[in-house]
């Protein structure tokens, strides 16, 4: 099975040079946590997730409206491909100790997220997905 069978698209992205203070309304709009990062072209260049608008702003009471998207995003995320395997697709959340991967096309431009949930429900391998979990639980550097 493909990742592109069982991820979720229609993925809504933020730019670089916007405010957190928009990247968090468009969060709690959308009712999402993590939330790419497009440049030009929609090709992906990181991820802001709500906790890192909290730990890496907030808690240093920088100015939600002065602080962009890129001073607080993780620029090195990892990702799949839509055409990969959905084994695959489990084989780097284990490996990084991810949940979710964002889903590239071929020309590495955001077509949606595929996460731990949605190989779990959509592709049926309890065995797979069980052992995605058991990567994704270790301690960082146990495996």
């Amino acid at each position: 099975m493909k990742v592109s069978e069982v991820m979720t698209r229609n993925v809504e992205c933020i730019r670089p040079g916007d405010s957190i203070l928009q990247a968090a309304r468009k969060m709690r709009k959308i009712d999402v946590g993590p939330l790419p990062v497009c440049g030009d072209d929609d090709k992906l260049v990181g991820m802001v997730t709500d906790r890192d608008i909290v730990v890496r702003a907030v808690a240093d009471a920088r100015d939600m409206d002065e602080t962009k998207v890129q001073d607080v995003m993780t620029p090195d995320i990892h990702f799949c491909l839509e055409s990969h395997d959905v084994r695959r697709a489990a084989q780097v959340m284990h490996d990084k100790q991810v949940r979710r991967l964002v889903v590239l096309s071929d020309d590495r431009r955001l077509v949606g997220i595929v996460s731990l949930g949605d190989l779990a429900v959509e592709a049926g391998d309890d065995r797979m997905t069980g052992d995605a979990l058991e990567g994704i639980s270790q301690p960082v550097g146990a495996h």
